[in-house]
């Protein structure tokens, strides 16, 4: 008997996005098509905040990342070899930063943002991942993609994620034959320090 799911689990209904707000003009005055373009508007802030989000975790940019969260954020990724699930922006802040640390190269873009806008100060968005992940000590290396499902908030007009999850579609990983040399190396300079064994 497999464990496996009996059906996609990676389906909108499946991950609790529901339709938003129809993204037609609305008939009437001014004042509506000013509640349109602020819905535009919401749109494009979101997308800039996990944008900023993935250039910050690659960089190692830890004094703006947290400024991208809820303070009651929680996170939730399954991975082909891993799974995290954390509560709390400082939770999730001292996962990462131990993550992207000197030894590690970060590549991950998201593409192809489905955001719904379901109100004022709510949101859900699907993001399509593409990584590359390297561990130089181990000469350990991660390709693949996955499917980020995300709830948003705007707190004093600010939107911030406050739920994050996702799942691989796939995920390969290898050891290297020999450690890689990159020519630069932006996280070996301003990655967090190892800590000592």
């Amino acid at each position: 008997m497999s464990d496996k799911p009996q059906s996609p689990t990676l389906t909108r209904a499946a991950m609790g996005i529901t339709p938003g707000r129809a993204l037609n003009v609305s008939p009437g005055g001014i004042e509506e098509l000013r509640r349109d373009i602020q819905v535009l508007m919401d749109i494009e802030a979101i997308k800039q905040v996990k944008h900023a989000y993935f250039r910050c975790i690659d960089t190692a940019n830890w004094g703006e990342i947290g400024d991208y969260f809820h303070d009651d954020v929680t996170v939730h990724f399954i991975g082909g070899t891993y799974e995290w699930k954390l509560a709390g922006k400082q939770a999730y802040l001292d996962a990462v930063t131990q993550s992207f640390n000197r030894q590690a190269i970060g590549h991950h873009n998201g593409h192809q943002p489905e955001i719904q806008i379901l109100g004022e100060t709510e949101a859900t968005g699907i993001w399509y991942l593409a990584d590359n992940m390297w561990q130089l000590d181990s000469r350990y290396f991660t390709t693949g993609t996955a499917l980020y499902w995300d709830r948003y908030v705007k707190v004093d007009g600010r939107w911030l994620i406050r739920e994050t999850r996702y799942r691989r579609i796939y995920e390969l990983n290898s050891v290297l034959e020999e450690r890689p040399q990159p020519a630069t190396h932006y996280l070996g300079d301003f990655g967090t320090p190892l800590r000592a064994s």
